[in-house]
């Protein structure tokens, strides 16, 4: 039986959807490009003060933790309250946080608001993923669009490098729009301004929101007072506790890659590649010259002569050293870049995968195999060559990772009823992924002093380590993923 043609409101959905995907990375990702010069400007300390690193450490486990609690409570109004009416919430609480923390006057407003947009993303992400599951009746259809709407996310990240890259260059000419600025900055930080930009998607998909339906199973079920109530409990009963604890431990495999490897690979680990020796040597001193200097602006009292003329030899410093950085973040951005695209492409070969039919287990161990020797190799091996050997073995670690993030995605609707399927895709995502696997980053800190090497070949080993051992681990646990009922939402 051919599927039922695509109607209006079918692109629509397809749409809100891709769009909803798309800026979830896009606003996830403003955080590493608005976190330092935002805590340097509200802390009033230059950029290379050890607090700033500190305090970006903080922001980014704070905001995981934020996610995946609130996460997991957006999951449960999924389910209560319906599919459509929590994405709303979802990308409204993600796309107004950040106006908000763009007038940001101090760094606990500033904190407050990167983790309310977190909370925004984890609250959207199963909320959209159970929504389009359930508005396509047709079961090939569902699959296609599911798998092909993720692939949106993927571009998130190279949207908002693109949008970073062109405020930079024209912040001075924008307008301040009440903005706060630094002390003696004749504008606004560019860091404000991309967190502006944050409120595009609620721009654009309050525009069609009106258009498109309620998950209808849900919304039927609702109304004839035959859809259970959701509750955590029923997760771990007997016919769920299997999908329930393999899936959450899959995200927590997928996430500790994302999060333990390829996260930390732009900044921590590339600026220890061979072709960069030249630039590291050149760069030491200055490094050692910088901490001395910043302890001795630590000493000085904020708001006095002392403070200001200790801050005129840092910022000399930090002159000799931009133009070193620069080569070596040029580096950094190729094997983002590298890591990006391989993501998108792995994402776009799982969307065919799903298309064709091939059973879940196996898909799942298509997907896994490879890492087991992509991830040892690019950390342990390819890393000792030259930046783009091992920007490609970075391209294919990011397509091993992303497509089991989409997988992930596409099944978890699957392996729930009805009255679970957000509770149950919110637990596996930010349980088992956010809260659980992004610690991942915390346990490569820990591991990389164990080896021996500079601090960046430190971190790739420790990295590589982690990257397997998750692997390892996912490997195992896919040997029990259940095959998905055909009818998962009558049971």
């Amino acid at each position: 039986m051919p599927a039922p043609k695509l109607t209006l409101t079918h692109w629509l959905i397809i749409l809100i959807a891709s769009l909803g995907f798309l800026f979830d990375t896009y606003q996830l990702l403003m955080t590493p490009l608005v976190g330092p010069a935002a805590i340097s400007e509200l802390l009033k300390v230059p950029l290379s003060n050890p607090a700033v690193t500190t305090w970006m450490g903080n922001l980014l486990w704070l905001s995981a933790l934020s996610g995946g609690v609130f996460g997991l409570l957006g999951g449960w109004l999924t389910d209560r309250l319906g599919r459509k009416f929590v994405m709303a919430l979802g990308i409204f609480v993600y796309s107004l946080s950040p106006v908000a923390g763009a007038f940001s006057t101090t760094l606990g407003e500033f904190v407050f608001w990167r983790c309310a947009t977190f909370v925004g993303v984890c609250i959207e992400f199963v909320a959209a993923i159970t929504w389009i599951a359930e508005v396509f009746s047709d079961k090939a259809q569902k699959e296609k669009w599911l798998g092909i709407t993720q692939l949106f996310a993927s571009l998130g990240g190279v949207l908002v490098t693109g949008v970073n890259f062109w405020i930079i260059a024209h912040a001075k000419t924008l307008p301040h729009l009440g903005m706060p600025m630094a002390l003696g900055a004749a504008d606004p930080a560019s860091w404000r301004y991309l967190l502006l930009t944050g409120i595009i998607p609620a721009l654009l998909i309050a525009l069609m929101l009106p258009f498109v339906p309620e998950s209808e199973v849900w919304r039927e079920r609702k109304r004839a007072g035959t859809l259970k109530r959701p509750s955590f409990g029923q997760l771990f009963s007997p016919e769920l506790r299997r999908a329930t604890l393999v899936t959450a431990g899959l995200s927590a495999c997928v996430y500790g890659v994302a999060f333990g490897a390829l996260q930390v690979t732009p900044g921590r680990v590339a600026p220890g590649l061979p072709n960069l020796a030249a630039e590291r040597k050149a760069l030491k001193p200055l490094v050692d010259e910088a901490k001395t200097l910043n302890a001795a602006f630590d000493a000085t009292k904020p708001g006095t002569p002392e403070r200001k003329a200790a801050l005129e030899p840092i910022k000399a410093n930090a002159a000799k050293q931009k133009p070193i950085q620069d080569k070596v973040k040029e580096v950094g951005s190729q094997t983002q870049a590298y890591q990006e695209t391989g993501g998108l492409v792995g994402r776009i070969v799982l969307a065919l995968l799903i298309i064709v039919g091939i059973g879940r287990r196996l898909l799942l161990r298509l997907l896994q195999l490879p890492g087991l020797i992509i991830l040892p190799l690019t950390y342990f091996v390819l890393y000792k060559q030259d930046a783009t050997v091992f920007s490609w073995g970075i391209a294919a670690a990011g397509f091993v990772t992303m497509s089991q993030l989409s997988f992930l995605g596409e099944y978890l609707p699957k392996v729930f009823p009805i009255h679970l399927r957000g509770t149950g895709g919110s637990f596996a995502t930010n349980v088992g992924g956010r809260m659980i696997g992004t610690s991942a980053a915390f346990l490569v800190a820990q591991l990389a002093p164990l080896f021996t090497g500079s601090p960046y070949d430190q971190m790739a080993y420790a990295a590589g380590c982690v990257a397997t051992g998750a692997v390892v681990i996912g490997l195992i646990l896919g040997m029990f993923l259940p095959e998905p009922k055909e009818q998962a939402a009558d049971f």
